[in-house]
């Protein structure tokens, strides 16, 4: 961390704040000179992974804020997303919903009654929510061709576009042939 020290001037009588930052020390090896620490280097191992630390114009170590690593998994479609995220609060309620239910079963309030009746309603549409994700990840995968089945309707919008582009390159190639064919005809370029 960083310390702070205090330092009056005889003259003004003012005071001026002087921040001292201790920047963490790099590794050394074992003869001295600044290193990775670990005794590896590029060969991939872990030195060889990017540092918090930099090394500015004047020799300082000055610390980033974050590093930025490469995702582990792909990024969640959005549908699926919103459907995980409404389950997750659904499910965060009727959790609570449970709980209030049971403690006013223990204190024997009126209240009990009618949450038991809610937690009940709430653990169907959390249920609910938790089919929703898994139907909502299985239709976003057969539309858009991640699972390989004959089933899949990706296969056939594929296809489709196959054919629209063929269909427009045969088109393209049909004017482009007219194009030279009027212009071979021509005797002098007006």
């Amino acid at each position: 961390m960083g310390t702070a020290e205090r330092s009056g001037s005889a003259e003004g009588g003012t005071a001026e704040v002087v921040a001292a930052v201790a920047a963490p020390q790099a590794p050394r090896t074992s003869d001295g000179r600044p290193g990775t620490g670990s005794g590896r280097g590029t060969d991939g191992g872990p030195a060889s992974r990017p540092s918090a630390h930099q090394v500015d114009a004047g020799g300082e170590l000055s610390k980033q804020l974050w590093i930025e690593e490469p995702a582990r998994r792909r990024r969640m479609p959005d549908p699926v997303r919103t459907a995980s995220v409404r389950a997750v609060l659904i499910i965060a309620v009727t959790l609570l919903q449970a709980m209030i239910a049971f403690f006013c079963t223990l204190a024997g309030s009126w209240l009990a009654f009618p949450m038991v009746l809610s937690s009940v309603a709430s653990t169907i549409a959390a249920t609910w929510g938790a089919l929703d994700v898994w139907v909502t990840r299985q239709v976003w995968y057969q539309r858009h061709g991640v699972v390989s089945v004959p089933s899949s309707t990706a296969r056939a919008l594929r296809r489709e576009r196959r054919v629209a582009r063929r269909q427009a390159r045969a088109a393209e190639r049909a004017r482009e042939r007219i194009r030279r064919r009027g212009r071979a005809g021509q005797l002098s370029h007006p």
